[in-house]
C-alpha cells in the first residue's frame, strides 16, 4: 500500500485565511493521521515548479495553532498560471521548450506527493483543475483538494469564500480613522477604494460593517460633531452603472449640507470604461499571468475623484485604499469557524481520495461538499437587489432600481 504524503500551497493575492488554513490542515492531519508526512511548497506554484518546499516538522505540528492567529501566509504566495508557458519561461520557472504542467507533475512525483491542497481563489483552483486533469491523463495518482480564498467572495458556486468576512470588517476599521479627514479641510471629498475587480460584495459588506460600527458611536452635534460628517454618501459597485451627472447633482446637495462627501467604491466599478479610455489614448496597461489588467495601475478611485471633484466644487479630494490593510489581517472569529469546517472536510475528502474545492455549494442546497473543479469559476456577481444592500442605499439616500 502506498504511503500518503501531503503537500500544500497558497497562491494568488493574500486573504485573512491563508495562514489559518495552513495551520488548520496541519492540525487536522496531526489529529487524524500523524504518521503522514506534510510539506508546503514555497510561493505557490512558483515553488512547485522550482522544487522548493518547507517540511512540516514535529515542532511545527506541535505549534500549528499559532498560525490561526496570523495574517499572510507562512508558505508565501505568487501568481503563476501553469498553462501560460510564455510567462513561466520569462520568469525563469521553466526552460524554453518545457511544459510547466509536466514540470509540476514530475516534481510532485519526485516528492512522492499523493495529496495536494491548494488554497487560493478561482485562478489558483482553475490552475489546480488543469494540473489535476493533466495528472489524470498521464497516469499520475494524486488527489487535489482546494480551499476557496478570495476577499471578493466571487467564486461560483461557493456561497462564502474564506477571508471575505474579515476583509470587510478590517476595511471598516481602516475607514474609521480615514473618516476624520473630513475635518482637515472645508468642502472635502473622501473616496474609499475597496478591492473587488468584478464583484461588489466586499465594497457593499465593508460599507455595511462601517455603518454598523459607526452607529454605535456617540456624537456632539452642538459642537459640529455630527453623525452625518462621518456617514457614507455613495456606494458604487461594478454591477450597477453609475450616472455621473445625476450622482454629482445629488452629492452637491450633500456637500452643501455637511461640508464633505464620502464615497465607498469598488476598484472594479466602471473599470472597463476606464481601461478603454486609457488604452484609447495609446497607453499600455500591464497585465498579470492570467491576462487581468493590473488594477493598481488604473487608479480607479482617483479617476472618480477627478471627475466628481470639479462637478461638486470641492476644495480638496483624498483617495484611500484599504485593500492591503484588510487582506493582510488575521481572520476574525466568524472566518475561523468557516475555515475549521472547510479544513475538516478537506482532510476527510483527501484521505478518501475525493478531489474538488471545498465550499457551501449554492447549486446543491448550500451543502458543504467537495465541488467538482470543472464547476469552479470566478467572477460571481454581487446581487445589488440584496435586501441588506438596498436598505443601506435607502439609509444614505442613494437611488437604486
Amino acid at each position: 500500500m502506498t504511503t500518503a504524503k501531503v503537500a500544500m500551497l497558497t497562491a494568488g493575492g493574500l486573504a485573512p485565511c491563508l495562514s489559518a488554513a495552513v495551520g488548520g490542515l496541519i492540525g487536522r492531519y496531526t489529529d487524524l493521521a500523524p504518521e503522514i508526512e506534510i510539506i508546503g511548497y514555497r510561493s505557490g506554484y512558483w515553488g512547485l515548479l522550482k522544487g522548493e518546499a518547507l517540511a512540516v516538522t514535529p515542532a511545527v505540528r506541535a505549534q500549528a495553532g499559532t498560525l490561526l492567529r496570523h495574517g499572510g501566509s507562512p508558505l508565501g504566495n505568487s501568481r503563476v498560471k501553469l498553462t501560460n508557458v510564455k510567462d513561466c519561461v520569462k520568469r525563469g520557472l521553466v526552460r524554453e521548450g518545457e511544459d510547466p504542467l509536466k514540470v509540476a507533475a514530475e516534481q510532485l512525483a519526485r516528492d512522492g506527493i499523493t495529496i495536494l491542497h491548494t488554497i487560493g481563489g478561482d485562478d489558483t483552483n482553475s490552475t489546480a483543475a488543469e494540473l489535476a486533469a493533466y495528472l489524470d491523463r498521464n497516469g499520475y495518482r494524486l488527489t487535489v483538494v482546494g480551499l476557496p480564498k478570495t476577499i471578493d467572495n466571487d467564486v461560483v458556486p461557493i456561497r462564502q469564500s474564506l477571508g471575505a468576512w474579515t476583509a470587510a470588517e478590517q476595511g471598516a476599521l481602516f475607514f474609521e480613522n480615514i473618516a476624520n479627514e473630513q475635518s482637515a479641510n472645508p468642502r472635502m471629498l473622501l473616496v474609499h477604494e475597496v478591492m473587488g475587480r468584478n464583484c461588489g460584495w466586499l465594497t457593499a459588506a465593508t460599507a455595511r460593517a462601517y455603518r454598523e460600527r459607526f452607529s454605535r458611536q456617540t456624537f456632539l452635534p452642538d459642537f459640529n460633531l455630527t453623525a452625518a460628517h462621518k456617514d457614507i454618501d455613495a456606494v458604487y459597485v461594478p454591477e450597477v452603472e453609475i450616472d455621473l451627472d445625476r450622482e454629482a447633482e445629488r452629492l452637491r446637495a450633500r456637500l452643501a449640507a455637511k461640508d464633505c462627501v464620502t464615497i465607498f467604491l469598488s476598484e472594479g466599478a466602471g473599470l472597463d470604461a476606464i481601461v478603454a479610455e486609457i488604452e484609447g489614448r495609446g497607453e499600455v496597461l500591464g497585465r498579470d499571468a492570467f491576462g487581468h489588467v493590473k488594477i493598481d495601475t488604473v487608479h480607479v478611485g482617483q479617476w472618480f475623484a477627478d471627475r466628481f471633484g470639479p462637478r461638486l466644487g470641492v476644495e480638496k479630494t483624498l483617495v484611500q485604499k484599504s485593500g492591503h490593510f484588510s487582506r493582510s489581517a488575521a481572520p476574525n472569529a466568524e472566518d475561523l469557524h468557516l475555515i475549521q469546517g472547510m479544513v475538516d472536510l478537506a482532510v476527510d475528502c483527501a484521505l478518501r481520495g475525493v478531489s474538488g474545492v471545498i465550499g457551501h455549494d449554492e447549486e446543491h442546497g448550500g451543502r458543504l461538499r467537495a465541488i467538482e473543479f470543472a464547476r469552479i469559476r470566478g467572477g460571481k456577481a454581487f446581487d445589488p437587489a440584496t435586501p441588506w444592500f438596498t436598505d443601506l442605499l435607502d439609509a444614505i439616500g442613494q437611488p437604486h432600481a
